[in-house]
């Protein structure tokens, strides 16, 4: 039976770029903090609009689609689900809704995954919601001419609680343990539950809302303000990859966590970077160009190009906007990160 053990994680050695994603989180979750508090309105609206996204991506993500106009009226419970794919998507709002209001409450135990999986499935007229597998499944991968191989075999239906419980109990373990990084332990833990993958169906939905409750639990709440899961369903592609590259040798006790890892990573910064966006844009066509450059530079939760400054004042030329970065550099309020061809800009602390 596979093991599961997180302690390597205190010991692990970490390509270089994964220094750079976890200082850009910790950094930004800071900020998003004084932002919220300066703009509560605004963080209020976005999570509105974050919980219909979330409930979009995550449900796509498996092939569960509707229109946009639909979701937007299951979300806010202004109309009833008319069919199997609304259904599920109604549930799924209803196992997110319990994660971003109960998640202080929710303990990250077999009890909990079970009542979660229950509550996502308590809509349609599947039997088995709260209930782990009790037949062996495999996952196939499907080519563009039809055929299928199969990609991956989950632990056997009969080692299934005790592999999950194994799972909790290590990540009890690894949580309380102040020399393992909490933002590298979720995802190997995620990875581990969809190697598993407990569940008859929702296996990627409750992965998902999994993520979430942890990272919660961590005070990286970002995602209820900027969809996790849509931010996936943008990238499928690389998740899969990052999956089936992580997957690999998983029950001989030798796969390789760092694919699936560094894209948890990627995920959870294009989030901030996303939210970052809603701060970079500035209300009022009246403030001039400078003053609007300005802006975008000194809110920006992390260091922007001139690019995407570009991109958000599409008004504005590129001449004026190497002008007002080199003015606020020679100024001292802003500081250069990286070389000239890939230079970002931020805030001077």
């Amino acid at each position: 039976m596979r093991k599961y053990d997180y302690s390597f994680l205190k010991n692990i050695a970490l390509p270089a770029n994964f220094l750079s994603l976890t200082n850009i989180i910790y950094a930004v979750k800071t900020e998003e903090e004084h932002k919220k508090n300066e703009f509560p309105d605004i963080f209020t609206n976005l999570e509105k609009n974050a919980i219909v996204q979330s409930v979009k991506g995550s449900n796509a993500i498996e092939g569960i689609v509707t229109s946009d106009k639909r979701i937007e009226e299951i979300v806010n419970q202004n109309s009833a689900p008319l069919n199997h794919d609304e259904e599920e998507i109604a549930g799924y709002r209803d196992a997110l809704n319990l994660i971003h209001t109960n998640h202080n409450d929710i303990s990250f135990n077999l009890e909990s995954m079970l009542n979660l999986h229950r509550v996502m499935l308590a809509r349609t007229n599947k039997n088995y919601g709260g209930q782990f597998k009790v037949d062996d499944n495999v996952i196939r991968e499907v080519y563009p001419d039809g055929t299928s191989r199969i990609r991956f075999v989950p632990t056997p239906a009969k080692e299934v609680k005790e592999s999950m419980e194994q799972l909790v109990l290590a990540y009890m373990d690894a949580r309380d343990d102040y020399g393992i990084n909490q933002l590298l332990l979720i995802p190997c833990v995620i990875l581990d539950f969809l190697c598993i993958h407990p569940f008859r169906d929702g296996n990627g939905r409750m992965s998902r809302l999994l993520s979430l409750l942890l990272l919660h639990k961590e005070g990286f709440d970002v995602s209820k303000y900027i969809s996790f899961e849509e931010q996936i369903n943008k990238e499928k592609g690389k998740y899969y990859e990052a999956l089936k590259q992580s997957s690999f040798d998983w029950h001989e006790n030798k796969n390789d966590y760092i694919p699936f890892m560094y894209n948890f990573l990627s995920t959870l910064v294009r989030c901030y970077q996303e939210l970052d966006k809603r701060f970079l844009t500035v209300k009022s066509g009246k403030v001039s160009k400078t003053k609007r450059i300005e802006e975008v530079v000194l809110s920006a939760l992390i260091p922007v190009s001139k690019k995407e400054i570009k991109d958000l004042l599409p008004d504005v030329s590129v001449t004026t906007i190497e002008k007002v970065l080199s003015d606020m550099l020679k100024k001292g309020e802003i500081i250069k990160v990286g070389t000239t061809n890939n230079a970002r800009y931020i805030k001077n602390q």
